[in-house]
């Protein structure tokens, strides 16, 4: 089902206490924006055209203060909505589509009113940004996914994009049932490139979340989302993600053209963003300038 764009007047329930961040980004606000029986937790922060982050499965967007700290100083105003679930974002979980996690997005959006955005999707919130591009084009000036996987294999494989081993390594963490050592294992095969601790994420976990979005991308055609619309993309990859390995590294540019700029981070893992985020701000940075500067 496609997002209708939304009618009513999107309300500004509150006002939280401003949160200080260290360096150059200042300080970051939270706003609750509402709409029908759906309040999303809104973090804010800078100046500028617009940047919205979306999080990794079942994760908050506080993952990403380093990366929004970089972005606010090059001249961005960054939201980070969180998706229901975390924080004081709520709502409806039972039964969600990847359409439901992005119609929470374009009322983020359309509240803040300053114009269509370029939207970064991590992990699984690459699926919520390439959905709202497709269903709300008038929205997005661009899209990027953060070592995303495209939900598609190249033709001809046999393969799925993410196999039931990995997958037991990306939904391991969240468990808080099981031993410490065996999550940090986990952590260690699917979201951090050698070298890299992976207990900075063994805490950050959000199993309610984890299942809804678990649900939605398992529920929602590849088909809805797959193509963003016909926004820009740029494919931010990691050089050592092994949920989105390299071999399907070329799906979403072979398969939607010129569309899609590809940029390879060196020396990071799925989790990207805890590992480069200097790489990851420059790149985003790099994307948006253009995308925006071409209106």
């Amino acid at each position: 089902m496609k997002l209708r764009k939304l009618s009513y007047a999107f309300v500004l329930a509150a006002t939280l206490s401003a949160c200080a961040f260290a360096g150059t980004a200042g300080t970051a606000d939270h706003q609750l924006v509402k709409y029908g029986n759906v309040q999303i937790d809104v973090m804010r922060q800078g100046q500028g055209p617009v940047i919205v982050m979306l999080p990794s499965l079942g994760r908050s967007v506080r993952d990403y203060d380093q990366v929004a700290e970089r972005l606010v100083a090059d001249g961005f105003r960054v939201l980070r909505p969180e998706p229901r679930g975390i924080g004081l974002s709520k709502g409806p979980m039972e039964n969600l589509s990847v359409h439901d996690f992005a119609k929470d997005v374009a009322a983020v959006i359309e509240h803040e009113n300053k114009g269509p955005v370029v939207v970064v999707g991590h992990a699984w919130g690459n699926f919520a940004a390439r959905q709202l591009a497709a269903d709300r084009p008038d929205l997005v000036r661009g899209v990027v996914v953060a070592a995303a996987s495209a939900g598609k294999v190249p033709p001809g494989s046999n393969e799925k994009p993410i196999g039931p081993e990995m997958r037991k390594a990306i939904d391991g963490p969240s468990d808080m049932k099981l031993p410490e050592a065996q999550r940090i294992e986990y952590l260690r095969k699917a979201f951090f490139a050698p070298g890299h601790d992976p207990r900075v994420w063994l805490t950050g976990w959000h199993s309610e979340t984890h299942e809804a979005e678990s649900h939605a991308r398992n529920t929602t055609p590849v088909d809805d989302y797959f193509a963003a619309g016909t926004a820009p993309i740029l494919d931010l990859q990691a050089e050592n993600d092994a949920v989105a390995p390299r071999r399907f590294s070329q799906v979403l540019k072979n398969m939607l053209g010129d569309r899609v700029t590809v940029v390879v981070i060196p020396n990071a893992g799925h989790a990207l963003a805890p590992e480069q985020p200097q790489a990851m701000a420059d790149a985003i940075a790099a994307f948006a300038h253009r995308v925006f500067a071409n209106k």
